[in-house]
């Protein structure tokens, strides 16, 4: 990819919301403080991802490639980086946290390990896919889904709503990864919305109905693309990764989406930049190349997530991105995980 600044060009946030497009990355300059003094960029950026290596290595080369500025990045779970954020404090070497999901960046909002996100980057995302006070900002959006064995049910037998998933005739036909992160967002975001007690309903509900439960997303799939499965609860962008190998028409799988439903919420991963490094040209500017078309565009052709800036296309066949906003909900409400693992335990499913 061609620079498109040298390493030595001043930080300049674009006014994005004016222009519906996100800014073109910058390099290394200067930024103000939440005291109002300049820092200067040291041209080194210590990101700590809890996206794999394999996913974001790529594009931090992109980014340097394009800003000249170096990244020494940490990998891990998201749950195990923002478990080491949390430990660390504000004595984190952290300036930017790159999180899978928006209650790690709750999490650490509710702990005072956030700044503030430049306003031009952080009104880049509609409302509803990015923090409401401007502590985060989202960067890609991933809709709950269920997968369904489109050799056995057509899409309208297919439930509109996790809740039915209790009745009788589900019973031993629902796969789903209790311990991945994506499911227990979902069913803190069930907590939030409908309440603990009815949470707890169906959590037990659930876990009377012989789920099959599995490690991953994907191996939930592919119990619903063998027939092992009907129903599977999964992201959406697992179906689009095994349609890319094998062929969407050779999908037995089929997906249906859950606007409006606790347990089609849009979830997103984002970016907080850390409170020791506020006002860091190095990690506004990083920021702000995840925004950039390059960066949306990158998500979208690597994982088949959704874009959030407006302007950037998304996969094909996805459905509208605000159709399945969910107006009652704070995605920073995600936080309170833990309890939702004791929520779990307490019925056996982890």
């Amino acid at each position: 990819m061609t620079p498109r600044r040298t390493a030595m060009a001043a930080l300049a946030v674009v006014a994005l919301v004016t222009t519906g497009c996100a800014a073109t990355p910058s390099g290394p300059g200067s930024a103000p403080s939440e005291d109002g003094a300049a820092i200067e960029s040291d041209g080194v950026l210590t990101l700590y991802s809890g996206r794999s290596e394999d996913l974001i290595g790529p594009l931090i080369e992109q980014f340097t490639e394009e800003t000249g500025i170096e990244v020494e990045a940490r990998y891990g779970s998201t749950g195990e980086i923002a478990a080491l954020l949390l430990e660390e404090g504000n004595a984190t070497p952290a300036e930017v946290f790159l999180s899978q999901d928006a209650g790690a960046l709750g999490a650490l909002t509710q702990a005072g390990l956030a700044s503030a996100i430049p306003a031009e980057l952080a009104d880049a995302v509609p409302a509803g896919f990015t923090s409401t006070d401007g502590s985060w900002v989202g960067i890609t959006g991933r809709a709950r889904v269920i997968a369904y064995d489109g050799s056995q049910l057509t899409a309208n037998e297919v439930p509109d709503s996790t809740d039915d998933l209790v009745a009788p005739q589900w019973n031993g036909k629902v796969a789903f990864a209790p311990g991945n992160a994506s499911f227990q967002s979902f069913v803190t975001g069930l907590r939030v919305l409908e309440g603990e007690e009815a949470a707890d309903e169906w959590v037990a509900g659930i876990a009377a109905n012989a789920p099959v439960l599995t490690e991953s997303n994907g191996d939930s799939l592919e119990l619903v693309n063998t027939g092992a499965a009907q129903l599977g609860l999964i992201n959406h962008y697992y179906w689009y990764e095994a349609a890319e190998e094998v062929g969407a028409e050779n999908m037995r799988a089929q997906l249906k989406f859950l606007p409006g439903d606790a347990g089609g919420i849009m979830n997103v991963t984002g970016a907080a930049i850390l409170a020791g490094a506020q006002g860091d040209p190095d990690a506004v500017a990083f920021v702000e190349y995840l925004l950039s078309e390059d960066g949306q565009a990158y998500f979208v052709e690597q994982t088949h997530e959704y874009p959030l800036v407006p302007g950037v296309a998304a996969p094909e066949g996805l459905p509208e991105l605000d159709t399945l906003v969910n107006p009652d909900l704070d995605l920073s409400d995600l936080e309170s995980v833990s309890e939702t693992q004791e929520l779990l335990a307490a019925h056996g499913l982890i």
